[in-house]
């Protein structure tokens, strides 16, 4: 069924560029996951709340809350894999990761319809429904996206300039969700979605708010991922169809001995365990420490500390997108992030000097932004560099499972990060219906905020000192190209040499558009009833003088 929709003229690919190009890197990379990706942030800042402040799971089931989002991280673990393997077994004229992007679109919406629709009567059967639900987004609707996105990279190209830009442009749309989508926007009207009562929330009014507001999250997100499916393209995967080479299935097994015996594969997938439990417990708290931890009175003035703490905390990445790559370039990816790991630590260490100033506190995340500009914006780069040396290695990619665990690790730390809030609230006595919280619970939210992150980024640059992947890049890529070459030859193809091969793609690319062009002039012209060798000229003209400006 899906084999049979993916080959129809309709779902094929926008892109038809040999190398990637503008639209490319902003609709598919950038607009279509960003848009896609919001609703994830928000769940990541404020689902954790609804289910305690709205759902009031800490109160009357607080081993409930503590265990359930970290329970559920097995069967969020289990889905990223079959979907990896989904993955490596399938093979379309669009792709191999693609096909699951279209697929996800009706199913998150799906799950995202579910996580609102619980009953909130403080039964078991509301217990019941969240667990159920939060595993049908966590394990098996969202992965299913979020893993064949998080692979687009490594598939994309492997010209490492075009792969370094791709990727810098696919985290600054998940750093733009999750920064502006979820610390800027959507703090500024997070009154109406947990509305206060006597200092407190009104857990039915708000209950009744976000039910609303679900019917917006399935349309922006469903919209997102049909977008990225449209302007992506995997051309490595491409290449194997084009070259008549057939693709032996690689056994998980094969798979698995092959990455963990790989101590680069080890170091990356450790690098993003860590960085994403520390932004996981950081943003999951973050709704939490603006309300409590400053002066703010109701969700309204907790939700603008939030906005402005969001914008603020947010320019450095915004600026990061921009300088990351020159950074990495001079003193190459690992060196950057390793520097920017030391100066991060240092920079948020500024916040302790007083938890409950708001100026401290955002010079601190200001500081600790600024030194993980590296690691936001070229490790998706660096996992590919891993991968091309695990196939040149090998001999196979193991994308599947790799980017299954990656997956894993990128949704099932939400859990694990819910899950350690859940535990220091409960120690701490959080109560959502009081004005004022106790020195415990304070104390809990400045561990959650600020300390988690820092004793991640501490052990991340130590251990990135030893993923020097890179300094094989040139002897890898030779090595793919050999034994592509050879298996090629095998097959009794004619082997033709990339750059030649991709002037050609372009060529005959150019050449379909330029044809697509001409036909669609002519009907323009027979509607309108102008003359086509006129409108012709001037599009010539046009042409001309635009190539002569540049």
């Amino acid at each position: 069924m899906k084999d049979k929709l993916i080959e129809n003229p309709f779902f094929k690919t926008k892109i038809t560029s040999a190398n990637v190009e503008r639209k490319e890197m902003v609709l598919g990379y950038y607009l279509g996951p960003f848009i896609a990706l919001i609703s994830n942030a928000i769940f990541g800042s404020y689902l954790n709340r609804y289910y305690t402040d709205v759902v009031g799971t800490t109160t009357w089931a607080p081993m409930f809350a503590m265990m359930m989002p970290v329970v559920s991280v097995i069967f969020v673990v289990i889905g990223n894999l079959i979907i990896g393997q989904l993955m490596e077994r399938s093979r379309s004229s669009q792709g191999k990761a693609r096909p699951y992007l279209l697929l996800s679109a009706p199913l998150v919406v799906i799950a995202i319809s579910l996580l609102f629709l619980s009953p909130n009567d403080g039964s078991i059967r509301t217990l019941i429904w969240v667990a159920v639900s939060y595993n049908i987004y966590y394990a098996v609707a969202y992965p299913m996206y979020y893993t064949s996105h998080s692979t687009m990279v490594s598939l994309s190209t492997r010209n490492s300039k075009h792969r370094g830009l791709l990727a810098t442009f696919s985290n600054a749309a998940g750093v733009g969700a999750i920064g502006f989508g979820a610390s800027f926007v959507f703090p500024l009207f997070q009154g109406l979605l947990f509305v206060t009562k006597d200092g407190g929330v009104d857990a039915q009014a708000s209950y009744l708010a976000w039910r609303t507001f679900m019917i917006f999250l399935c349309m922006i997100t469903f919209f997102g991922i049909v977008l990225e499916y449209f302007f992506t393209r995997e051309r490595i995967t491409e290449e194997n169809l084009k070259l008549n080479i057939k693709e032996e299935q690689v056994p998980m097994v094969q798979q698995l001995k092959a990455v963990i015996t790989d101590r680069y594969w080890w170091f990356i997938i450790l690098y993003f365990l860590l960085f994403q439990l520390g932004g996981m417990v950081k943003n999951g708290s973050m709704t939490y420490y603006c309300r409590w931890m400053f002066d703010a009175v109701d969700e309204a003035s907790a939700g603008s500390y939030q906005a402005m703490l969001g914008l603020i905390g947010g320019i450095p990445t915004a600026i990061g997108m921009l300088v990351a790559w020159p950074i990495a370039a001079k003193l190459g990816k690992q060196k950057s992030i390793v520097l920017g790991m030391i100066l991060a630590v240092l920079g948020g260490a500024v916040s302790f000097v007083d938890v409950h100033s708001f100026a401290l506190v955002c010079t601190g995340v200001v500081l600790k932004g600024i030194g993980s500009i590296p690691a936001m914006y070229v490790t998706l780069a660096l996992l590919s560099d891993v991968q091309d040396h695990l196939e040149a290695k090998n001999g196979f990619r193991a994308d599947g499972f790799t980017m299954s665990v990656y997956g894993a690790i990128m949704v099932g730390m939400s859990g694990i990060g819910s899950g350690i809030i859940n535990a220091l609230l409960g120690m701490g006595g959080y109560n959502a219906s009081l004005s004022v919280q106790s020195e415990m619970t304070q104390n809990a939210l400045a561990i959650c905020y600020l300390g988690v992150e820092l004793v991640c980024y501490a052990v991340i640059a130590v251990m990135m000192l030893f993923l020097t992947v890179e300094k094989h890049i040139t002897e890898d890529h030779k090595t793919i190209l050999e034994n592509q070459k050879a298996r090629v030859l095998k097959a009794g193809g004619e082997w033709i040499e990339p750059a030649i091969r991709l002037q050609m793609e372009q060529e005959e690319a150019d050449r379909i558009a330029e044809n697509t062009r001409i036909e669609d002039l002519k009907k323009k012209c027979a509607k309108k009833g102008l003359s086509f060798d006129e409108e012709e000229a001037k599009y010539q003209a046009k042409l001309k003088a635009k190539r002569n400006k540049k």
